[in-house]
């Protein structure tokens, strides 16, 4: 029997504070991220091993909202105000961003961190021809999952799901769960590590991962990052041993992540919001295939194929953005 647990923002925050040691003389790196968003498995590692200080830098994480500020992202507001130095956001709002003047850089991939179509176990939906006259539910119309649908439907059904259903934006990932459970939508485009507490606590299926609609319109067997860490170009050139400590501690921690299943079982009680083991195993699962440890030009040269390709077929107003800004990717850090 699924269980929900007592973990909340606050509780999942004072898990991280426990492993905040003082700094000492190290570089502190500001990481703000989504409360309920998949880097936080990760960040919680980095603490609870040290490898932030065995790396040579001092990592200091706040968990945040997933709601919406001025159309970005909270952690997307925070590294643009000068309140944060560590993020992840997916690349096409990365160069959305960066085009519109924010300087902000990506230096490291986190992964492919798209979500799924979930429906009502009993719904009529069972492909992406069937969200025609629907309405589906977004957190964002410039959402990464929704560009990808409309990117599909386009090239392989002949149609706009923009114009031929109705995405309803909910402005947050919470809200989005909230709307299909209330019936105010037929379907929604939620982030893959909430899709496997909606389809375990029922009855509610995952129609489609998007996940397969990313390596069919890249048109690559290999992983494609869609997501990456960010900061800011100030931060970068004031602290570069800072981030590249930071790009270490993440691949020793994914290679524990990747291998360590007990230390999956403790990420489960303290930072999940539900207590029940296939859950934990999905989100797992999901995890250790989503994740990229590292990146060079073949992988940047990839993005720049996905990104060229769903410009081409779903159009710059539905990326918001023509084109990924030059120097954008700092693979040299």
């Amino acid at each position: 029997m699924v269980e929900s647990t007592t973990v909340d923002v606050e509780s999942q925050q004072a898990e991280l504070d426990a492993h905040h040691d003082e700094p000492g003389d190290r570089p502190v790196l500001r990481a703000r991220f989504e409360h309920n968003g998949s880097p936080r498995y990760m960040l919680y590692t980095i603490k609870r091993l040290g490898l932030d200080h065995e790396h040579g830098f001092h990592l200091d994480i706040q968990l945040v909202s997933d709601s919406l500020e001025g159309g970005v992202e909270t952690v997307e507001a925070k590294l643009q105000e000068g309140d944060a130095d560590l993020i992840d956001i997916d690349y096409i709002s990365t160069a959305r961003e960066r085009a519109d003047g924010a300087p902000i850089v990506a230096i490291h991939p986190y992964g492919r961190t798209v979500g799924g179509l979930v429906t009502p176990e009993d719904s009529p939906i069972e492909d992406l021809t069937d969200v025609r006259g629907r309405r589906i539910g977004v957190v964002r119309r410039l959402d990464k999952n929704w560009i990808l649908v409309r990117a599909a439907c386009r090239e392989r059904h002949g149609f706009d799901p923009d114009e031929e259903a109705t995405p309803v934006e909910a402005g947050s990932k919470v809200e989005l769960t909230r709307m299909l459970r209330d019936g105010e939508v037929e379907g929604i485009l939620q982030f893959w590590p909430i899709v496997p507490e909606i389809t375990e606590t029922g009855p509610y299926r995952e129609v489609l991962p998007m996940a397969e609609l990313v390596q069919d319109l890249s048109e690559t067997d290999r992983k494609l990052p869609i997501s990456t860490f960010l900061t800011s170009e100030t931060y970068l050139s004031e602290n570069p041993d800072a981030v590249q400590g930071f790009k270490g501690a993440y691949r020793d921690a994914v290679d524990r992540l990747t291998s360590d299943d007990e230390l999956w079982a403790d990420i489960g009680e303290r930072l999940m919001y539900e207590d029940d083991p296939e859950i934990i195993r999905a989100v797992r699962d999901g995890w250790r295939d989503m994740v990229v440890a590292d990146w060079d030009e073949e992988t940047i040269d990839g993005m720049d194929r996905l990104f060229d390709h769903l410009l081409e077929v779903a159009g710059a107003d539905a990326l918001g953005v023509d084109h990924v800004p030059d120097d954008m990717f700092r693979l040299e850090v």
